[in-house]
């Protein structure tokens, strides 16, 4: 009996080591891909921007300019592999009818999403650093990483919105979350997206996003986008930038990305900051175990012991 509690202390202890939650922040930002691991629990975090889009597009209504803010909140509770978030959007778009060639602006919330991401599979490496009877084996490329971890996403587009951005009636998002660590530095991400589900504008896209580490506080990214409509021809987008650590919990970010093989050209930047409030503790390791815990008892004593041990 012992020895089935010790084993199941060892594995609650393992389980901590390889939580989800890191002693940096975990952030979204600035690229539009997710990762599928959580930010651990009793995390809150912050990811806001402002974003400007420009396009010369010639449709009979058309939006050549775009300018707004987003937050997106995650949280983390009850299981480290369990994440909380929601996003919401406020944008001011110019309207152009090509027809009457009157323009008119809207502006409001576009976009209130809640949704829950999990973990489902966390693929796990060899360390080689403690490799020392071969070189080769120690610099050799590990085959496993070719193997991603998985998460899963499920979503709520809430019909919350302002005037001009609403639709006609709640609708789900899905996704699938992988992710590859081909190096400590060099990390690919991969998201099959279903959006709008239920509805008629349901649309499907995949982005693909090439993050580099280049030091503790400098990274950069390229990512590749694209959004499949039934009522519009395929889109493609391709975007880069680079984010800055200033803190262990707080990171500045900035970033750019357009389109091809469309008839018309876009622009969109972005700059942001994500911040998070970290109320992470692992209580378990932090638990004295049963033995030591006798030993303490029996070198402090209670009270009554203490005083027979003064007569």
């Amino acid at each position: 009996m012992k020895r089935f509690f010790f084993l199941f202390i060892i594995i609650c202890c393992n389980q901590l080591i390889n939580a989800q939650y890191t002693e940096i922040i975990n952030s979204k930002r600035p690229g539009f891909s997710e990762s599928p691991y959580s930010i651990g629990t009793d995390v809150f975090q912050f990811e806001t921007g402002l974003f400007y889009r420009t396009s010369n597009n010639e449709t009979i209504l058309s939006r050549p300019n775009t300018i707004g803010g987003e937050l997106f909140f995650r949280y983390g509770k009850f299981f480290e592999k369990l994440e909380v978030n929601a996003k919401v959007a406020y944008q001011r778009d110019e309207i152009l009818n090509n027809a009457s060639e009157a323009n008119t602006t809207i502006s409001g919330i576009s976009e209130l999403t809640i949704g829950a991401k999990y973990l489902i599979y966390e693929q796990k490496y060899t360390d080689k650093s403690k490799e020392i009877r071969s070189w080769k084996k120690r610099i050799a490329f590990d085959k496993k990483r070719l193997i991603p971890s998985v998460g899963a996403y499920v979503g709520v587009n809430t019909n919350f919105l302002s005037d001009g951005f609403k639709e006609n009636e709640l609708s789900i998002k899905g996704a699938v979350l992988l992710q590859n660590d081909f190096s400590d530095r060099f990390v690919l991400l991969t998201n099959l997206i279903a959006d709008k589900i239920l509805s008629d504008s349901n649309e499907y896209s995949y982005i693909a996003t090439i993050t580099y580490a280049i030091n503790y506080k400098w990274s950069y990214f390229i990512e590749n986008q694209g959004i499949f409509k039934k009522t519009y021809s395929p889109k493609f987008h391709f975007g880069t930038g680079a984010a800055f650590l200033l803190s262990n919990n707080l990171q500045l970010d900035a970033s750019v990305r357009t389109n091809f093989f469309d008839d018309y050209s876009f622009l969109y930047s972005s700059i942001g900051v994500a911040w998070r409030l970290d109320k992470h503790s692992d209580e378990i390791i932090q638990k004295k175990s049963p033995k030591t815990q006798i030993n303490n008892r029996r070198k402090k004593g209670n009270f009554f012991s203490r005083l027979l041990k003064k007569n």
